[in-house]
């Protein structure tokens, strides 16, 4: 990959607004994944209902997630996310317009509010995926992936930095009320979205009515890869469910720092994640795929064993950072294999089931790691996922190094 402004000028149109619409996304996700639970607080919302009302969003997401894939398979992606879109929009002005709790709860569902999703479409990620995978050959998939994503991260991380504001807000607005102008930047987010996938065509190609018998095996062995993928990403998602929500709380109960230390090293993470995320870009060109994700998979779970025993808040902040963007860093070389293990009409099947896959196992993380927490034993949810890490990495390697996109030998699919 030569310079960024050059790397963006050889991408086909369509694909550079599909990545413009990722960052226009991704800021006010950012902004709001810092500020809505306490938003929420304000308005004098309990805990567990605040709880309650995410757990409802995430379910409703994962199911969204198994069948948007498969149908856009069949519809194509385009319709989908313009319909997210408007749906954001109108989750947008009914949190600016109004704080009755049946409808603010509405369109935090909707919306995805506090919940973040890198810049996604949240539940019609897989939509968005296999769409962006479109016009690119399989050896140029890694780097785009691996932009995309520092492109949502970038966009977080400012999107965090953001989520002060109604610290400056509290003079003219009262109350809860300061937290409300940061709708507007999921408004704005959205409705350039809507204007850029609107201008964005869906090169779709849909399979033959009558498949050959050679086309059926090979199906079979899709959905051979696509079952393997899925109990492989299920350790991924138990060991991101145990360390990733509770960071914050662990930080909180480990050092006695509150939201604003947290919040400057969550927003440093975003932006250092981004970095990672190009670096894995260019890593995937000299070593390939698997080999990238492996290799930065594996030192990240060296840092988090260490991570629970480090004795200043500095400190594991700073392993934190690091091994964060290491992890996450990868995810765009993840995506890229993952849509390059089938055909082009069934990318959005790979990419649902790539996401679900993380998505259920990741609920189970918070209640037993809220249990070890609540119980005093601080560092076991870090050995525990590092053990579910480190069985994902070897599953990963065994599994797809014959089937890494950016190999020379791969068949342009």
């Amino acid at each position: 990959m030569t310079s960024i402004s050059s790397f963006f000028t050889t991408l086909p149109r369509d694909t550079r607004f599909l990545l413009g619409a990722r960052a226009a996304r991704s800021v006010g996700q950012g902004a709001l994944i810092v500020s809505f639970a306490l938003y929420l607080h304000a308005l004098g919302w309990s805990a567990p209902a605040i709880g309650g009302l995410f757990t409802v969003g995430l379910l409703i997401d994962a199911g969204l997630t198994t069948i948007s894939g498969p149908l856009s398979d069949q519809f194509g992606r385009r319709r989908f996310l313009l319909v997210y879109e408007g749906l954001q929009i109108g989750a947008a002005i009914v949190a600016l317009a109004t704080s009755q709790p049946i409808l603010l709860a509405l369109a935090a569902v909707i919306g995805g509010f506090g919940r973040g999703a890198n810049g996604s479409s949240g539940p019609f990620a897989p939509v968005e995926l296999s769409w962006l995978s479109q016009r690119l050959k399989p050896s140029a998939r890694g780097g785009v992936y691996s932009v995309n994503m520092a492109i949502g991260f970038s966009g977080m991380g400012l999107g965090a930095l953001l989520g002060g504001l109604p610290v400056l807000f509290g003079d003219i607005l009262p109350g809860a009320m300061a937290y409300r102008p940061l709708f507007v930047l999921s408004l704005g987010g959205s409705l350039i979205c809507l204007i850029l996938l609107y201008l964005t065509v869906d090169h779709r190609n849909p399979p033959a009515a009558e498949p050959l018998d050679s086309d059926r095996q090979t199906q079979r062995d899709e959905n051979g890869l696509l079952f393997r993928l899925f109990g492989i990403n299920a350790l991924n998602g138990v060991a991101i469910g145990l360390i990733g929500p509770l960071m914050a709380y662990w930080f909180a109960v480990r050092f006695g720092k509150g939201p604003a230390d947290i919040g400057g090293v969550m927003a440093l993470a975003y932006f250092l994640t981004a970095a990672s995320s190009v670096f894995a870009a260019r890593l995937v060109e000299r070593i390939g795929v698997v080999r990238s994700v492996v290799w930065m998979r594996s030192i990240g779970v060296f840092i988090l064993l260490a991570l629970p025993l480090m004795p200043a808040f500095w400190m594991a902040a700073v392993l934190h950072i690091v091994r964060s963007a290491l992890s996450r860093g990868t995810a765009g070389a993840r995506q890229a294999l993952t849509v390059s293990l089938v055909r082009e009409h069934r990318r959005g099947t790979a990419a649902s089931t790539s996401s679900v896959a993380i998505q259920l196992p990741r609920a189970i993380g918070p209640l037993a790691a809220g249990l070890f927490f609540g119980s005093g034993y601080l560092a076991a949810p870090f050995y525990i996922a590092a053990i579910f890490f480190g069985a994902y990495i070897v599953m990963f390697r065994r599994t797809f190094a014959r089937h890494d996109p950016s190999r020379p030998n791969e068949r342009d699919r």
